[in-house]
């Protein structure tokens, strides 16, 4: 049978990571065509179209991720292996831009335990289940968290799916990586931390003002698509201040991306948050930052999880056993 014990360190310690706020330093390899919507020779800001006005109703869909505890898992032949007890949850908010309201359309709550180990089985702590998502190659651990990624952009798109109609506009926190072909989908990348164009696009692109986007271009990458950039209002004057990346779906024709692009302009600014309220101002949006509030709450209390997890360790191990490296 396999044993688990839990790692005595606190997995919220080193786990997160904050880009610089200076901007995309540095330069990326992707291929990139930005003659698409026009030359690169001609490049310059655009603004609101005349005769384009936001959708009636806009979507606004994000994640939130935690990671529990970190594990070792011990088989029957004395091999270990990593794991990572991890909870995720996903949601919706329903924002109706004629009535001027937004409320929580969806939201769901999973758990796991991710592990190469081949014969680990489901995690019960007290009332809350881990089940097993097996991990391919050797499960390092510092590969773990990554492997909750798959799982929960699969609860984003379901959860964002019961709550689409046929005339809305969805807006992703992040790029669309494998929601590509989502219909009338956005994503929306707030943090840089590339840099994609040269320097005399990459001038355009900072002399934005708000409520204006960079011309579209195509990204060459595995998870390429259309993109373009937008800057949000903002009082600040860094060059890269309030100003995000969104991202279309490349099956797409330029002619129906940049009609999203010009969407993106009248629809995105008004969601803007406010430096008094939001330090990632003004780059996380209103709705987003208020629905990553409502899921943390949701994915219940960190310590409390992680104590109940040492229990279900303590409780399935022999009272002789030891984990690697420390005491479980």
């Amino acid at each position: 049978m396999t044993r688990f014990f839990v790692d005595a360190w606190d997995p919220a310690y080193g786990a997160s990571f904050e880009a610089a706020a200076g901007g995309p330093a540095a330069p990326s390899n992707a291929q990139v065509e930005a003659g698409h919507e026009l030359p690169a020779a001609e490049w310059r800001a655009v603004g609101p179209r005349p005769g384009v006005h936001a959708p009636a109703v806009v979507l606004l869909v994000d994640g939130v991720r935690r990671n529990d505890a970190s594990l070792w898992l011990t088989e029957p032949d004395g091999v270990s292996y990593p794991g990572l007890a991890a909870s995720y949850a996903a949601g919706v908010v329903r924002c109706d831009l004629e009535r001027g309201s937004a409320q929580l359309a969806g939201a769901r709550v999973e758990r796991g335990l991710f592990t190469a180990s081949p014969s680990a089985v489901d995690v019960h702590a007290g009332n809350v289940h881990y089940p097993v998502h097996r991990v391919g190659g050797s499960g390092e651990l510092a590969k773990l968290p990554a492997a909750v990624q798959g799982p929960l952009t699969a609860l984003e798109v379901a959860v964002s799916g019961a709550a689409r109609s046929d005339d809305d506009l969805l807006v992703v926190d992040g790029p669309l990586r494998n929601r590509r072909l989502l219909p009338r989908t956005l994503g929306y990348v707030k943090t840089q931390h590339s840099q994609y164009l040269d320097a005399r696009l990459t001038a355009v692109v900072t002399a934005l003002t708000a409520g204006q986007r960079s011309p579209v271009f195509r990204l060459g990458t595995a998870w390429g698509g259309w993109s373009w950039y937008l800057r949000l209002p903002v009082t600040g004057g860094a060059p890269w201040a309030g100003i995000v990346r969104v991202e279309c779906s490349t099956e797409l024709d330029i002619a129906a991306a940049v009609a999203l692009a010009d969407l993106s302009v009248v629809t995105l600014p008004r969601f803007a948050s406010t430096p008094y309220k939001d330090p990632r101002a003004p780059q996380n949006l209103i709705p987003i930052a208020g629905l990553e509030r409502r899921l943390r709450r949701m994915i219940g209390d960190s310590r409390l999880l992680h104590r109940a997890l040492v229990a279900a360790a303590r409780s399935a191990a022999p009272a002789a056993a030891q984990p690697p490296g420390g005491a479980g």
